[in-house]
């Protein structure tokens, strides 16, 4: 029987390569005796076939695209017991979903993977872990450390809560149909940071406050924050954003805290 895969949808590219599948489930740890998983984006269940066959985990997959549910019943027939859900992820209510510990895998669809990691991290007490394949360039940056020209919003917040590695990088003829990019498989491994120690909105605006020209040294970029000349002053400010590491992000958004305070 030949198979035909459903239409792409959400810029997503079906992922052809069983032993490239079989690599990616194989990267699951399950940390924390986490067995459930959540599949985004199967497709036509390269990933899934593995997950299920896999005793270990307690396997259930979400699909927004029509298409995709009705290929998953038809050949995963176990899954049809509640673990096949048609609905958009990014509106996935992961705790009343899927309460407990969970780990997220998928072969992410380009133009939402920032947004799926968004999701995820409001969700970061319940998700243990994602290993998920996307665009080399979002993996790279999202795994880069403090100091290189690779990290950005996303890789802060996101390595303020999670362990990130780059796995390994995969080439554009294992998909159907060929993306023009690369892409990689990161691993994001929940750390033991229960909280950060500031107001968490106040971190997410001075992180973007600070990238958003990040070619400025933070004294000129955090102007709008309105600190002190005599807080400015310090070395901490001939930074750029790109080379602060989580907790002097954590520093600065409690002077803008000090700063706010005092000019109310």
């Amino acid at each position: 029987m030949q198979l035909v895969a459903p239409k792409k949808h959400l810029g997503q590219h079906f992922l052809r390569d069983e032993g490239i599948a079989a690599r990616i489930v194989g990267a699951l740890r399950l940390p924390a005796d986490t067995r459930q998983v959540l599949e985004v984006g199967p497709g036509m269940g390269v990933l899934t076939k593995y997950l299920i066959t896999d005793d270990r985990f307690q396997t259930t997959v979400i699909d927004i695209d029509t298409e995709s549910i009705r290929w998953l019943h038809e050949h995963f027939p176990t899954l049809a017991d509640g673990h096949i859900i048609e609905a958009d992820f990014l509106r996935l209510d992961l705790g009343k979903a899927l309460p407990g510990p969970l780990t997220v895998i998928g072969n992410f669809p380009y133009n939402i993977s920032t947004q799926i990691f968004f999701h995820l991290l409001d969700y970061r007490q319940q998700v243990t872990e994602v290993v998920g394949m996307l665009q080399r360039e979002v993996a790279e940056r999202l795994a880069a450390p403090p100091g290189v020209r690779e990290t950005g919003i996303l890789s802060v917040i996101l390595h303020a809560f999670y362990d990130v590695e780059l796995l390994f990088k995969v080439p554009p003829g294992v998909f159907q149909p060929p993306p023009k990019v690369e892409s990689a498989v990161i691993r994001c491994t929940r750390n033991s940071r229960e909280k950060l120690d500031c107001d968490e909105r106040r971190f997410l605006q001075v992180v973007k406050q600070a990238f958003s020209t990040r070619r400025k040294t933070l004294r000129n970029a955090l102007k709008p924050l309105n600190l002190s000349a005599e807080i400015t002053a310090t070395p901490l400010f001939d930074k750029r954003a790109e080379q602060l590491s989580v907790a002097e992000f954590e520093h600065l958004t409690r002077l803008a805290e000090a700063a706010a305070s005092s000019a109310s």
